[in-house]
């Protein structure tokens, strides 16, 4: 059965992460002829010989100009087992912010390492952000073995060195290893002729072999309620007094007839109707989204969630513990109101305090008063109003949230939620 596997590339700059994306497309034939004309042109342009893989995500007018990736890029491809999307994510460290918002959705991350320069302060950034937002596979590649005569001595010391800052940072992800040259192909989609001493899968393989990861449906019923549907047309019986909930199915299952809790007031009523699309259903799963009636007319709005009665519900809670990223180039302000957006709901929240922020050179963990662009700290938020949270590590969808400055509707803070107060 066909899965498709979500997976990142990240990791320094100048590591090779658009080449092996172009070199993966490439060699498994997913270019369209007019694609590899337009890269063919470009490169001869630059005086290239040979077609410059790395433009095949540099989407942006500034990313072909400058060589760099400034934006996250997506691009979709099938083997001949799967079907794959993958994410381009940047990696100056000023873009670092993007690289979160690929991760979030990640079953995979391919982290590149350049084996002459070995991990990087960014690299080491990347790896623990792929980390905290719970990707539970790192597959490390041991990029431009070409440019060291495919010494596996030097393979080696970047295994030994990754191994130890996983060991002294707590890295979680199943990790794997791979030598390879992005730029000829070695150990991409082909084994090539120069690493005959590594034993071990082509990167092509370990992607067409990582399970997809359990499905949601699995865990308790959560719907967050996006928009309630009152179309009120009263030349239409059905529709004069017709009133549904919108919304997608974040977690579990739900079908007619049973019982459901509506979150924050505690609500009951039973499910009467289920609608994808217009057409009846009797159930709905992790990822539909669809229209729900219930039996009571209830005060349900935007924001409120929906939960099985018969389950485990989220918790109540105008406080979380949280692992926050700050992704805005202004400090965090301490105490100052910003607007905390989980799932369908926004309320207004502020940082209590700050517990500790992570030097990502030494992983230390150090006292801190105030957050500056792509720190990561463990702080304490405080809630206007309740929210129904679960914890990140159990589903993403209701354990993370976004902070949002309300002067600017900037995004200023990505967080994950581990315990509630």
């Amino acid at each position: 059965m066909d899965t498709v596997l979500r997976f990142l590339t990240c990791g320094s700059v100048d590591d090779g992460k658009s080449t092996l994306i172009g070199r993966l497309l490439y060699d498994s034939r997913a270019l369209l002829v007019d694609t590899l004309e337009g890269i063919e042109r470009t490169s001869r342009r630059r005086g290239a010989t040979a077609p410059d893989l790395s433009l095949v995500t540099d989407g942006l007018i500034a990313e072909r100009e400058q060589g760099i990736t400034i934006d996250v890029a997506y691009r979709y491809f099938r083997s001949g087992a799967r079907t794959f999307i993958i994410a381009d994510a940047p990696g100056h460290e000023q873009y670092t912010r993007n690289m979160v918002t690929a991760a979030s959705t990640a079953q995979l991350a391919v982290l590149l390492v350049d084996v002459r320069q070995g991990l990087t302060a960014q690299t080491q950034r990347h790896a623990l952000l792929a980390d905290l937002v719970g990707i539970p596979a790192l597959t490390i590649a041991v990029n431009k073995m070409d440019l060291v005569d495919y010494d596996p001595a030097a393979f080696e010391a970047v295994v030994y060195a990754f191994e130890d800052f996983a060991e002294a940072s707590g890295l979680r992800a199943r990790r794997h290893y791979i030598p390879m040259s992005a730029l000829l192909g070695d150990m991409v989609v082909e084994r090539g002729e120069h690493l005959p001493w590594y034993l071990g899968p082509t990167l092509l393989e370990v992607l067409e072999r990582t399970p997809a990861g359990q499905g949601v449906s699995d865990h308790p019923f959560r719907f967050p309620v996006q928009w309630v549907c009152r179309p009120r047309e009263a030349t239409d019986p059905l529709l004069h007094d017709y009133r549904g909930l919108a919304g997608q199915v974040a977690a579990g299952t739900i079908a007619v007839g049973e019982e459901i809790v509506v979150l924050p007031s505690g609500r009951r009523s039973t499910v009467t109707a289920i609608e994808l699309g217009g057409v009846p259903r009797e159930r709905a799963v992790a990822g539909d989204s669809v229209m729900i009636r219930l039996a009571d007319d209830l005060d349900v709005g935007r924001g409120e969630m929906l939960v099985r009665a018969d389950q485990s519900a989220p918790a109540l809670t105008r406080g979380v513990e949280a692992d926050l990223v700050w992704l805005d180039p202004a400090p965090l302000a301490p105490r100052r109101t910003y607007l905390l957006r989980h799932t369908t709901r926004e309320v207004q929240a502020r940082v209590e305090t700050i517990e500790w922020n992570l030097d990502v050179a030494t992983l230390e963990r150090e006292p801190a008063h105030e957050l500056t662009m792509n720190d990561i700290a463990r702080v304490r938020v405080k809630l206007a109003q309740p929210i129904a949270a679960d914890p990140y590590e159990v589903l993403r969808d209701t354990g993370s949230f976004l902070l949002i400055d309300p002067a600017t509707w900037d995004t200023v803070a990505a967080g994950m939620i581990r315990g509630t107060q």
